[in-house]
Formats: C-alpha cells, structure tokens, sequence
C-alpha cells in the first residue's frame, strides 16, 4: 500500500492494472487497497481504478499514515525512550511518529505535554506520567491542539525536550509542516525547551510541507531510520545536526 500512497500524493488518476504492474501485487489486491483508502477520505474509486482527493503536498489522512513505516517508528520511538532521562519535562508534538513514542514512554517516570488528543489519551493511564494537557482547539482527524490556547500554555513552560513530528525535512528547506496552524504551536514547542529533537522516518526527507517551522541549524538532533538517503543525512551533520539512524 505504501507505492500506491505515494502515487497518490503526485498523481491525480491511477489504475488498477498500473498499479499491479508497478508493485508485483494482484489486481485482487490493489482493488480491495483502493476501497480502503476510499473509506478512509483518500481517493473516490472509478471504474478500472480512483482518482485521489488529495491537494499536492496535503498531508494523508492520520489513519493511514499511521501504517506507514510503523517498524521505522517503533525503533525511533526506542531510540528517543532512552534518550530520555526520568524526572524529565518534555513536550511531544502531535503526529504518528510521536503517538509511537508516547506509547514507548508509559513505562517513565515524566512530565509530558502532548501536543494532540491521540498521545494524550496513549499517556492517559500510565501511572508514573505526569500529563500537562495545553488545551486549545483540535484539528480533524490529527486531533492536533493549535490556537492561542495552545501557543499560550506553551509559552508559560519551560520544559527539558520537545519531540517534533515533521511533515517534510532538508537541509535547504528545513523542517516542515502541511498543516499552517500547526507551525506557530511547534516553533512555540521550539522556545520552550532547552533540546529539541526531530523524530521522522526516511520518506519525510523526500517532501517539504507548506508552512516553514525552522531551519534545520535549529534542531540539536534528528531521529530516523536507515532509510533515510544519505546525502540528505550527511548535510544535516554538515549543519551541526546529530542525527542517529534507528
């Protein structure tokens, strides 16, 4: 399903027989990956193949991009859970990556403010997690907080570690977000922590979102996975970023 969400993202129409050529898959099986992605809001199923319903650069809806590289994601969220030291305040921004890491994080001994609903119900139960919860408005789907509420609480905060999510990251082009009112409650996650790490698997550096959060020289460390192209690693560590490879 993964080769056909990624056409989906640069390709208005595709075919069943297309898209079985493409991926070695029966046509059996891409018609029965299209209809759920067509209950899922993603495309609208035609004969002999869909048409996408996605704008260019619009993120996938969060249910489907959190099938997405999930082994990748879990070894990130490993990564970060012993980066981590107990007693810690951290923030952890919204995002399918992140509700990966917050589930590795139930075990800890920390303070996190989760920066959607999804972490912040993963979290809800873990008994030695002390869950600040900003508030503000959800987005759909993302269940994202944003607003003033949000950027507000935020700002009162001064926290150890904020673990962004990221829509899109270069080196040239920064780290980035498909969803603008997202942008200010990150860069308000930026300023409130004293170390701020970026968690995303190797695809994300093959995108750049709309909204610009911050360049990369912001960063103190990225998270990703051995998928992650090189050259793109390598300028990253060019701009003084520690970047490790889960």
């Amino acid at each position: 399903m993964a080769t056909l969400i990624e056409r989906l993202r640069t390709t208005e129409h595709v075919t069943v027989t297309e898209l079985a050529d493409e991926t070695g898959a029966s046509e059996m099986t891409i018609r029965r990956d299209l209809d759920q992605l067509a209950e899922r809001g993603v495309l609208r199923r035609v004969r002999g193949g869909a048409v996408s319903l996605l704008l260019r650069g619009e993120a996938m809806p969060f249910a489907v991009r959190e099938q997405e590289a999930a082994d990748a994601k879990e070894r990130i969220a490993t990564v970060v859970n012993d980066l981590l030291t107990d007693g810690e305040a951290v923030i952890l921004d919204g995002g399918t990556t992140t509700l990966t890491v917050a589930r590795a994080l139930a075990r800890r001994r920390l303070t996190v403010v989760p920066l959607d609903m999804h972490s912040a119900n993963a979290l809800g139960g873990a008994p030695r997690i002390r869950l600040l919860v900003p508030g503000g408005r959800t987005t759909p789907g993302a269940l994202a907080f944003t607003g003033p509420l949000t950027e507000g609480s935020l700002a009162s905060l001064r926290v150890d570690t904020a673990v962004l999510g990221v829509c899109g990251l270069s080196a040239e082009h920064g780290l980035t977000a498909h969803e603008l009112d997202e942008v200010p409650v990150k860069r308000a996650a930026i300023a409130s922590a004293r170390r701020v790490v970026a968690v995303c698997d190797g695809a994300k550096f093959g995108r750049t979102g709309l909204g610009l959060v911050c360049p990369v020289t912001t960063l103190d460390m990225v998270i990703t996975d051995r998928s992650a192209p090189e050259t793109a690693v390598s300028r990253l560590r060019d701009a003084g970023v520690d970047v490790r490879l889960a």
